[in-house]
Formats: structure tokens, C-alpha cells, sequence
């Protein structure tokens, strides 16, 4: 096995609408930016990992190796929810961890614009009935009958959840977590959106799932990012100048939805990602008071603040508290998506994973402009897809 693993070079596309580019010309830019950023070439990547959800079967990797360069290296197509990036990124990591490759390149890139939200989730007959068949026959589904199954339900319904059981949030607090993202969109030029907007505009547009409207919901979008990775022996014959850019990967973790005394409940996108974030701060070595700023899954404002809770930032309970004390503003104790988040950055499904440590990564740098946190030593970045499965790593300055 060996040592440390470390971001040497990372890049992501401006989020949006890209009509003249295709996914594998969105890919192709992140993974040349990311090269260049890392002072390195194709020709020294020993792994190539890439991820997209909307045509995992196509093979992206080999395409995109046809675009900027094939080398004849193996290539793992990932497609694991909202997760793919973070699963990409992970691949790569564990590829030079077990000492298989010094170099790794990790993609992520989607084509999302015009799709609108995506719903998934399942669909009953239309008289209602159910009728046990094929594989998942022994199981009917939850969609209708307990809940629902659709990505806006859901997380509306864990917002309220949340609420049910600790007290103190309301529609206007979840809309006053939308309003913080959408104001920190505004120092980032690469989001799909960089428009500040007033409480009152986000409480009055339109409903999707109560209590998220239309702005406190994830946009999604056309985007692609990537990342080399590099071992610690290899990072060492390096230029300095690339050894200070370098950024250690102190913890890299991916879950599950672990077993439960259950058979048709809901999705539970709060366990998964407790169990990441425990092992993470295990594997760095650090707590949740360490942290310098967070970029987590905002797909919904009522996504955010349950993760506040999930992933250690405030006691069991006290996400409504954190909040309200404005520590996850971009000046706070715990700056959270100072990037503006997925609310405004944008949400290209497979790119977001290693958009958040290209976030992180910048600061830990010193190099995000006018939203740079200053002295920022640690980061987390979190991502979390509904099937389920969820990637938290942990990133640390290099000394």
C-alpha cells in the first residue's frame, strides 16, 4: 500500500447551458483544465475513471480517451446516482492507494439542460392495484403508498420530518437557507446562476414540493469536472510549486444504505450519510469543529439543513440552531456551499461530485477570489444520490 494520496490538478466547466458541446466535448474540457492545472499530460495517467448517469451505458471513458488521448490504460465507466463523481474521484484514489497507478484521472459530466426535475420513483397501476412480478416482485412500491418516491417528495419530506421531530423550522427558514446559497452564487462565475434573490422572491415563486419552490431546488444542468490524482513517492519528484498546489486527500469514504428491521420505507438519506461522515473524520483524524467550510448535496433547501445534523456540524437536533446563529454563511463559524451550492451553481448529476472538492480545493489553496475563506486548512465535501449512496472526503492543505 502506499502513503498519502493527493488533487494535483482539478478543474470544472462554467454550469449551464452548453448547446454547442456534447457530453463527450464537456468531459474532454474538464479533463484537459484538470491536466493542465496539475502540470502533468494523458500520457502519465495510469487509470482513468469517468462517470455520467444519463448514457452510462456508452462507455464515456473510451470515448472521451478518443477525444484527449488513448493510451491504452484500463477505464471504469461509474454510474452511482448523485454519487458518480465522488465514486469516479474514489476509484481513481483507491487505484493509487493500492499502489496500482501513481497518476489518476477522475471525469465526471453531464448533459442536463432543458430536462427540468428529474423525478424517478415508481408507478402504480392506474387503478391502484399491485400485482407481484418478476424481480422486485416480492416488494411493491413505496411511491403513493407510504410517500412517494420522487426526489422532490422526498426531501420535502425530510425537511418536514426534520421539523416534526426537533421543532423550530418553517417555510420561511428553509427559504432563508436558499437565500444564502443564492447570495454566495454571486461571487462564483462559474454557476449556473448568479442572481441574489430576496426572501420574499424565493417564498412567492413557484411551489414544486412544500416547502421548496422552485429556486430552493436544485437547477439541473449541462457541466463536467475532473481530477488528478497523484501518490505521495510520485507528488515528491514533482516541482515545488506543484507539491504547495497539491492538496491531500486525508479521508475518502462511500456508503451505503445499511440493513434495517424494515421493508417498504421511505428513503433514508440521513443514516448513509452519518456512517460516511463518522468514518471520514475517522480516517482524517480530525472532527467536525476542524472544518474550514463544507460543500454538501443542497439538492433541496431541506436537504442541506438535515445534513447540517448529519454530518456532525451541530449536535443531534441543533441543525435549526446552527443555522439561525448564521454559522454556515460564508463568513460564519462553518461556511456551507460558499460555492452557492446546487441551488445556484447547478446540478450537471455526475459532474457535481467533483465540483465540490474543486470548490474546497481552491480555498485550501488560497485561490477561490473574492469568496476565499481565508486561511481555510480543511474542507469536506459531500455528496449523496437517492438509491442509495453517499461519498464524503476530506481535503487538507498541503504543509
Amino acid at each position: 500500500m502506499s502513503g498519502d494520496v493527493w488533487i494535483l490538478g482539478i478543474h470544472m466547466t462554467k454550469f449551464g447551458k452548453h448547446p454547442d458541446k456534447d457530453t463527450v466535448d464537456l468531459a474532454a474540457d474538464a479533463a484537459r483544465g484538470a491536466l493542465a492545472d496539475g502540470g502533468v499530460s494523458m500520457k502519465q495517467m495510469q487509470i482513468l475513471a469517468a462517470g455520467n448517469l444519463m448514457a452510462a451505458s456508452a462507455g464515456i471513458g473510451q470515448q472521451l480517451q478518443k477525444q484527449i488521448g488513448q493510451t491504452g490504460i484500463p477505464v471504469y465507466n461509474v454510474a452511482n446516482a448523485c454519487a458518480t463523481g465522488a465514486t469516479a474521484l474514489r476509484t481513481a484514489i483507491m487505484a493509487v492507494k493500492a499502489g496500482e497507478a501513481d497518476f489518476g484521472l477522475a471525469v465526471g459530466v453531464e448533459k442536463l439542460a432543458g430536462a427540468g426535475l428529474l423525478a424517478g420513483g415508481s408507478r402504480a397501476q392506474d387503478d391502484g392495484s399491485w400485482s407481484p412480478r418478476g424481480r422486485y416482485g416480492a416488494v411493491a412500491p413505496v411511491d403513493g403508498r407510504i410517500g412517494t418516491e420522487t426526489m422532490p417528495g422526498v426531501f420535502a419530506q425530510i425537511g418536514m420530518e426534520y421539523g416534526h421531530r426537533y421543532g423550530g423550522t418553517s417555510f420561511e427558514l428553509f427559504a432563508r437557507i436558499s437565500e444564502k446559497n443564492h447570495a454566495h452564487s454571486t461571487l462564483n462565475p462559474l454557476a449556473a446562476y448568479t442572481k441574489r434573490m430576496t426572501l420574499e422572491q424565493i417564498m412567492n415563486d413557484v411551489m414544486i414540493a412544500y416547502p421548496n419552490t422552485r429556486p430552493m431546488c436544485s437547477a439541473n444542468c449541462d457541466g463536467a469536472a475532473a481530477a488528478v490524482v497523484v501518490s505521495d513517492a510520485a507528488l515528491k519528484k514533482l516541482s515545488l510549486e506543484q507539491q504547495r498546489r497539491a492538496v491531500k486527500v486525508a479521508a475518502s469514504v462511500l456508503t451505503t444504505d445499511p440493513w434495517e428491521e424494515a421493508c417498504q420505507i421511505l428513503p433514508n438519506v440521513n443514516t448513509l450519510t452519518r456512517n460516511a461522515a463518522t468514518r471520514a473524520y475517522e480516517q482524517a483524524g480530525i472532527g467536525p469543529d476542524d472544518l474550514d467550510l463544507v460543500e454538501l448535496h443542497d439538492c433541496f433547501a431541506t436537504a442541506e439543513l438535515v445534513h447540517y445534523d448529519n454530518l456532525g456540524l451541530c449536535e443531534p437536533g441543533g441543525a435549526v440552531d446552527f443555522f439561525n446563529s448564521g454559522a454556515s454563511w460564508r463568513d460564519g463559524k462553518t461556511p456551507v456551499n460558499v460555492s452557492g451550492g446546487l441551488e445556484s451553481k447547478g446540478h450537471p448529476i455526475a459532474a457535481t461530485g467533483i465540483a465540490n472538492i474543486w470548490e474546497v480545493c481552491h480555498h485550501l489553496r488560497g485561490e477561490a477570489g473574492p469568496r476565499q475563506i481565508e486561511g481555510a486548512r480543511v474542507g469536506l465535501a459531500h455528496v449523496i444520490g437517492l438509491g442509495s449512496a453517499c461519498g464524503v472526503h476530506i481535503l487538507e492543505r498541503a504543509a
